[in-house]
């Protein structure tokens, strides 16, 4: 028997076998201590602790779905690592394959305009996260997924983790899992265009679902989403998305929001609609349900809004 391809799986109700995979959504990827503070950091005195990363955002948005996750990555013995980790656990994401590890984690602070709008800045290099490499990548493991989501992120954070989100696609490809993948284009991240569409490029014949958001992808990516992937999502944050399927496109309208802060909100949005495509709803309902998700989040500070916050259904 002939075994579907990845847009056939996704055009019809997923195979029986798939449900005998032991989680729905893994996500590879790295996870920042995050302060966030409500005035200027020049001026700030007090800051908020908690967690983000973008591939990690969206599987605690998978599992507040419903969706078994799981997270690949390297957590550092410092001590905010062990905090880390058991939060992690808290949203039901699987652990296992996101060790402590010796080093630092990496950390973020937030400062926002009245507008909601993010101000960031990083101390991230070096960390336990940006060890990640091709040798941390299990055959066995990714075989146990119905789909992995990648990020152009997780490339940029250190050759070791791009060699590792390229060799979780292609294992991915060879067991029959989907992979989605967000280009997510950071450039102060990269450094410039060139490495980052290298990057993509690289990762693209091995994408099931692409993710990106306009205009901001536009530069790295080498054509128009649709015509590089069957099954593409054009997410453009007041402007709602578009879907394409096979050529079809389906222009789904953005939920109005009350913008407190955007951090996370593309992430929330992968998060919900992978988890509801994988449960079988039809791609335009999953992406009605996602900016549901999304624009409940942008009511609360932070990369993830309170547990009871944004289950969109």
């Amino acid at each position: 028997m002939t075994t579907p391809t990845p847009a056939s799986r996704l055009a019809a109700p997923l195979p029986d076998s798939d449900s005998a995979r032991a989680f729905d959504l893994v996500g590879l990827g790295e996870c920042m201590v995050e302060f966030n503070a409500t005035e200027p950091l020049a001026s700030a005195e007090r800051f908020s602790k908690a967690y983000g990363g973008d591939v990690l955002n969206a599987l605690v948005a998978a599992s507040r779905q419903g969706a078994r996750t799981a997270f690949v990555s390297r957590v550092g013995d410092d001590p905010f690592g062990t905090g880390l980790r058991a939060a992690w656990q808290g949203e039901g994401i699987d652990i296992g394959h996101a060790p402590l590890v010796p080093g630092e984690n990496g950390v973020y602070f937030i400062s926002l305009d009245a507008r909601g709008e993010r101000s960031f800045t990083y101390r991230r290099a070096g960390s336990a996260a940006a060890q990640l490499s091709a040798a941390d990548i299990d055959a066995a493991f990714i075989a146990s997924a119905r789909c992995i989501l990648l990020s152009g992120i997780t490339q940029a954070i250190s050759p070791g983790a791009r060699a590792a989100t390229l060799a979780a696609a292609r294992c991915a490809r060879e067991h029959g899992v989907l992979v989605a993948y967000d280009p997510n284009y950071r450039p102060r991240l990269w450094g410039g265009e060139t490495a980052a569409r290298a990057a993509c490029a690289e990762l693209l014949p091995f994408v099931d679902i692409l993710l990106p958001s306009l205009p901001a992808d536009a530069a790295i990516l080498p054509g128009a989403p649709h015509e590089l992937v069957e099954h593409a999502v054009v997410k453009q944050g007041e402007e709602g998305c578009e879907v394409w399927l096979r050529g079809q496109r389906t222009v789904v309208p953005a939920v109005r929001a009350s913008v407190v802060d955007t951090t996370g909100a593309g992430d929330a949005w992968n998060g919900a609609y992978l988890a509801a495509v994988l449960r079988g709803e039809a791609p335009a309902a999953a992406a009605a349900l996602a900016n549901r998700v999304a624009a409940a989040k942008l009511a609360h500070r932070g990369a993830i809004p309170p547990r009871e916050v944004g289950a969109g259904r």
